[in-house]
């Protein structure tokens, strides 16, 4: 990924990045094929940006973790699901959204 505040989420990685993370991490679930998920990438790449320190930001490649795309229910991508301190999300955006929409969701699991 040519970002650097941005991380690549896998089934192996899972727990010790996401669940365990110390501080909120917003995980967009994508595909290479998917046409909106390569849309969203700068979205998500500049949320990565303006948040680094406060909220950790990475993709997960639903085709090569289809065991996480079926334990969280993602039927349609892009989906971005926002964890804290928990294997379950707090807040859920799908579809192709504006950033502002991510901004907004993260700024609720913040508590801004």
């Amino acid at each position: 990924m040519a970002n650097a505040n941005v991380h690549e989420f896998t089934s192996g990685n899972w727990e010790q990045e996401v669940v365990k993370s110390d501080r909120p991490v917003l995980v967009d679930f994508w595909a290479p094929w998917c046409g909106p998920c390569r849309a969203l990438s700068p979205a998500i790449e500049r949320v990565a940006d303006q948040f680094v320190g406060k909220i950790k930001v990475g993709k997960l490649n639903t085709d090569d973790n289809q065991d996480l795309a079926i334990k969280y229910g993602v039927n349609s991508i892009p989906r971005v699901l926002i964890f804290k301190g928990s294997d379950q999300p707090t807040e859920r955006v799908d579809g192709l959204v504006h950033e502002k929409e991510l901004v907004k969701a993260i700024n609720r699991v913040l508590g801004e």
